[in-house]
């Protein structure tokens, strides 16, 4: 694919940087858009275990992988034309009862993922059709469930009973929906992995959005094999019924608990403040506080902490600036591949 010429051109030794991003929810393409305009070879790995929404609509109805999360990937990378974008990820109107809440785009992932009979295979061919500027691949081929264990010892299944609950959560795991087969990432996941000058995680929901592929047994063990630099980018808000009260390190230590050891290179941290008084409880009860900054509990983890303001607020809205997070995630892919190859 021609390199357009109003992106950032930098290159490790004759290539575009890889940078693999593991995650899912709506942060998620907020980065990828931004790594895209300055030329970073992208692979988005999406969680595949969602049950709301529309995705999980057509999951129930039609047993397939819940597209939501894929597609808004899809059209973060996408080369297409706007108007084409915006049809893509129409949704309609709740009076239409038919089609009440479904999006476009996840009625045309699961009819691909009908005619080529799995998922992988069909966002592979949609991802040509929309002209993806590099390669979105789901965590797994197959239709996982969410597992919790809480701390005071109960479970539950599935994102929205987990995360309606209001318990604290212990951990999170995954099993195939339709057989007691292990959950396995396909291949190329894994390939893409271990090929990466950076891998990040996040931004999204901790327990439902980035540790669900961690807890697929191959892609789990990438991760813990790859030279890559692993990199945290910490959610800006606490999330109702998955993180409050939690500190960026207890982010950091859950994720390597459930990986098995301080996997975790370096955390990119939001030191800005956030007006809280734009927010509307009504509107984003979801998130609650910003998310508290234990500086020392990182490094004690072994990690590399980069502070710096990561918001864009607009509004009563408030996200990570994907310009300044991008700029971080290639800096630390040249820094990668230095270390790799021995230059100092």
């Amino acid at each position: 694919m021609a390199v357009r010429t109003d992106r950032i051109v930098r290159v490790i030794k004759g290539r575009r940087p890889k940078v693999v991003v593991i995650g899912g929810g709506t942060g998620l393409p907020v980065i990828l858009r931004s790594l895209k305009s300055r030329n970073a070879d992208v692979t988005a790995i999406v969680t595949v275990a969602d049950d709301g929404g529309s995705s999980g609509m057509i999951r129930d109805y039609i047993n397939v992988v819940p597209p939501g999360d894929i597609r808004n990937v899809l059209a973060s990378l996408s080369e297409m034309q706007q108007t084409e974008l915006d049809v893509f990820q129409y949704r309609f109107d709740s009076s239409d009862k038919f089609f009440a809440g479904h999006a476009i785009g996840n009625l045309i992932i699961a009819a691909l993922t009908e005619m080529k009979g799995n998922i992988f295979d069909a966002v592979q061919v949609l991802s040509k059709m929309m002209q993806v500027d590099g390669h979105v691949f789901p965590a797994s081929n197959e239709l996982l469930q969410l597992e919790a264990e809480f701390m005071d010892g109960t479970t539950a299944t599935g994102e929205t009973e987990i995360s309606g609950s209001n318990k604290q959560i212990k951990r999170v795991w995954v099993r195939d929906a339709d057989s007691d087969a292990t959950p396995e990432a396909v291949l190329p996941v894994l390939a893409a992995i271990m090929q990466a000058d950076v891998v990040v995680l996040g931004p999204g929901s901790l327990f439902t959005s980035i540790l669900p592929n961690l807890m697929i047994p191959n892609l789990g063990e990438a991760i813990r094999q790859t030279k890559a630099e692993l990199i945290y980018i910490c959610n800006i808000m606490t999330q109702k019924g998955e993180t409050e009260d939690l500190t960026d390190a207890d982010h950091v230590r859950i994720i390597n608990e459930h990986l098995g050891g301080n996997y975790i290179d370096t955390v990119l941290v939001n030191g800005a403040k956030v007006s809280m008084d734009q927010f509307n409880p009504a509107d984003y009860d979801e998130y609650l506080l910003p998310v508290k900054r234990d500086f020392d509990g990182l490094v004690e983890m072994g990690c590399r902490v980069i502070t710096d303001d990561f918001i864009s607020q607009q509004g009563k809205s408030v996200y990570h600036n994907g310009a300044k997070v991008a700029d971080e995630i290639l800096n630390l892919a040249f820094q990668s591949d230095n270390r790799k190859n021995g230059v100092k």
